[in-house]
């Protein structure tokens, strides 16, 4: 479930793995047409709470972004790096564009 623009947007896929279904649910709420360039995952702190972080690398129109997501589930740091990420790609293209 994702919430754009304050309305709630159920989203379902398949994938290779929970994170590229995840992802291809963002999209497919999103449709933003942005290309994932990069995806890796770090670990933040030590032991079996351990929060990871995750990095991806998005592109669009020759624009590059990354997203940055920290949780201690996985799945849900890369949404969240996910959408850091789209949040980027979107609010350039308003600053270029506010009239429209």
């Amino acid at each position: 479930m994702l919430s754009e623009s304050g309305a709630d947007r159920p989203a379902d896929s398949e994938g290779d793995g929970p994170v590229d279904a995840t992802f291809k649910a963002i999209e497919s709420v999103a449709r933003s047409g942005a290309e994932l360039l990069l995806f890796s995952v770090n670990a933040v702190t030590q032991g079996t709470e351990s929060q990871g972080e995750v990095t991806v690398r998005l592109s669009r129109g020759g624009r590059i972004v990354n997203g940055v997501g920290a949780d201690t589930d996985i799945i849900v740091a890369s949404a969240k790096a996910y959408l850091n990420a789209l949040n980027k790609l979107q609010s350039k293209s308003q600053r270029i564009n506010p009239q429209m």
